[in-house]
């Protein structure tokens, strides 16, 4: 309780605001500015593709190579070979640190609040622990393997600390998760009065206790869980397009008729549900 605390205190500092969103909306600029391929490219660092966050991909790479490479280290005892192999090791770190920052700062760019200031705490964090282990790597290629030892213990160590951040950045704040509700009713579950959905729009019903996206078009209604799976925006309050809504807090775009990410930041799916009309209702089911 004493960390997240103190972490509570750490991150909710307005100054960290005046980077944080300068920053955030020049990575979105960036991608905006590319077209069409700055889209794509922007969906395939998101981990669209992959139907959740590519980021912790990453992130397993550098922490793995530089904790085998400070293993190495431990147990060289002199042994040229077990140290060539260390610094080969943090080597490996670097380039997976190298996929981590471009997948986390695009998918830190779609946040807001608490999360975008531990996210920049995060960062920076890591780019501090990067570059240490760089200057590790470094002076051990020129058989200074005291001094790179030394730096690569203090890289891990700040490493260390930027993981518990990300950490509470997934666990505490449910970034990368699912936000979506998509937990309706046993069968056939009024949402919405029919004559309340006419056609090419879309609207807010309800089904027992959870909230449910209702789209009429082309003569035919469909239904999404409310919540934006990405960070829980309102998808009702976005834009309808023919086939698709967009969601109003960050842009992600879904197919209506099975969930599908068509635009990210989200990765995962909008749940989708049945739906028929009966006697003036909007029914909604699980699929």
């Amino acid at each position: 309780m004493e960390s997240r605390n103190a972490l509570a205190v750490l991150t909710n500092q307005p100054a960290l605001d005046r980077v944080a969103e300068p920053l955030g909306k020049a990575v979105r600029g960036a991608y905006e500015a590319a077209g069409p391929g700055g889209r794509a490219a922007k969906n395939a660092l998101h981990g669209v593709w992959l139907g959740h966050p590519l980021h912790p991909v990453f992130t397993d790479v550098p922490l793995g190579a530089w904790t085998t490479a400070l293993a190495l280290d431990a147990a060289a005892d002199g042994d040229r070979g077990m140290k060539e192999a260390a610094t080969f090791a943090i080597g490996v770190g670097l380039a997976g640190a190298m996929g981590a920052a471009v997948t986390g700062l695009t998918d830190w760019s779609e946040t807001d609040g608490q999360a975008r200031r531990t996210g920049l705490l995060h960062g920076l964090m890591n780019i501090a622990a990067t570059s240490l282990f760089a200057a590790a790597y470094v002076l051990r290629r020129n058989d200074s393997h005291d001094g790179g030892r030394k730096c690569a213990w203090a890289g891990y160590a700040v490493a260390l600390g930027a993981a518990y951040l990300g950490g509470d950045l997934v666990y505490g704040q449910r970034i990368g998760v699912t936000h979506a509700d998509a937990d309706p009713p046993r069968g056939f579950t009024s949402a919405l009065d029919s004559a309340a959905l006419s056609e090419n729009t879309m609207a807010r019903g309800r089904a027992g206790d959870v909230d449910v996206l209702l789209a009429r078009q082309h003569r035919r209604v469909c239904a999404l869980a409310h919540s934006c799976s990405h960070l829980g925006g309102p998808l009702s309050e976005g834009t309808l397009k023919d086939g698709s809504v967009v969601c109003p807090w960050h842009g992600s775009e879904f197919a209506l008729a099975d969930g599908k990410v068509i635009n990210g930041p989200a990765t995962h799916n909008q749940p989708c549900f049945r739906v028929r009309e009966r006697d003036g209702q909007i029914e909604v089911a699980p699929q």
